[in-house]
């Protein structure tokens, strides 16, 4: 007998930084382990992941580690239980013929992004370590939507924040159009995790076993995905038929290496940790740097001794 668990992605559509989760479903990781496992993405209606399972309507989510700190915060009861990636994913983008060749060239130009409190933190912070002034980059309110190249070519924006060096730019670039590109953790120097595994009140009252036994499947999926990348994106390929094998095969190649440190999967580093939340408090998105141990669940992967919920 087998015990439902549901898994809310963090994307409107399944891209391949999920891989890890359908080849242990496909090989049957999570069934050995007494889980009969639903996949979905998030329902914008009601909200990200983190809402899906605040609400009780997933028992687990992907979701950004800035989420959870600001929701933590606010008292909500959302937990960490593993990491699914060791660094960042987003980028500054542009086109080589916009001129722009550093990020203090983005003054008195249109940068396009989703405004969030994190959003604009990150890019004030961006442009003011290369000299520029913030205040004089024109913003452009691009909602969720992340502008292509060719939003670019036509006149959008001059730049864009937030596409993924292992996804978006993939997706939408050109062969005639070079661009340039300058990765957000390499230039704020914080290897923060871009996205954690964890849950709400529904994940909370799970046996210990079955989430032990989920993130053990979960692991192996992981480790099988990078280590096995034609048969991984062969089965990715009939999640996402909308995308060619060619961008699922460059999008896994980029983001299998983000799964690992030192070749562990899911370890939720306390000096990325510190370092991130730090950050987040400098720049007004939360009130205590230390608040995120508060957020580590039972069982959760981490270097440190023991977590508490």
């Amino acid at each position: 007998m087998t015990t439902p668990i549901s898994l809310v992605l963090e994307y409107f559509h399944p891209w391949p930084n999920s891989a890890g989760f359908y080849v242990a479903r496909e090989a049957g990781w999570y069934a050995d382990q007494g889980i009969d496992l639903e996949i979905r993405t998030v329902d914008p209606g009601i909200g990200d992941g983190l809402e899906h399972v605040n609400r009780g309507l997933a028992d687990l989510a992907v979701f950004p580690t800035n989420r959870l700190l600001v929701r933590a915060e606010r008292g909500e009861q959302l937990h960490a239980l593993s990491a699914i990636n060791q660094r960042g994913l987003e980028t500054v983008r542009t086109l080589e013929q916009s001129g722009i060749r550093t990020l203090a060239d983005l003054e008195g130009r249109r940068l396009a992004l989703n405004p969030t409190p994190r959003g604009l933190a990150i890019v004030r912070d961006l442009v003011e370590r290369a000299g520029g002034d913030f205040d004089r980059v024109e913003l452009v309110d691009a909602g969720v939507r992340e502008l292509s190249a060719a939003d670019l070519l036509n006149g959008e924006a001059d730049a864009t924040f937030g596409s993924y060096w292992a996804w978006d730019i993939l997706l939408t670039e050109q062969p005639d159009l070079p661009e340039r590109h300058w990765r957000v953790d390499d230039e704020l120097g914080i290897r923060y995790h871009s996205y954690l595994l964890g849950g709400g009140p529904a994940a909370a009252q799970l046996p210990a076993h079955l989430i032990d036994g989920f993130l053990a499947a979960t692991a192996r999926g992981f480790a099988h995905a990078a280590a096995n990348p034609a048969p991984t994106v062969d089965l990715f390929s009939t999640v996402t038929p909308y995308f060619t094998e060619d961008v699922i095969a460059r999008s896994l190649e980029a983001i299998a290496p983000t799964w690992f440190h030192d070749g562990r999967w899911g370890g939720i580093r306390s000096e990325a940790m510190d370092r991130y939340a730090e950050w987040m408090a400098a720049n007004g998105l939360i009130a205590d740097a230390a608040g995120w141990r508060r957020t580590l669940a039972p069982g959760a992967i981490t270097d440190l001794e023991a977590s508490a919920a």
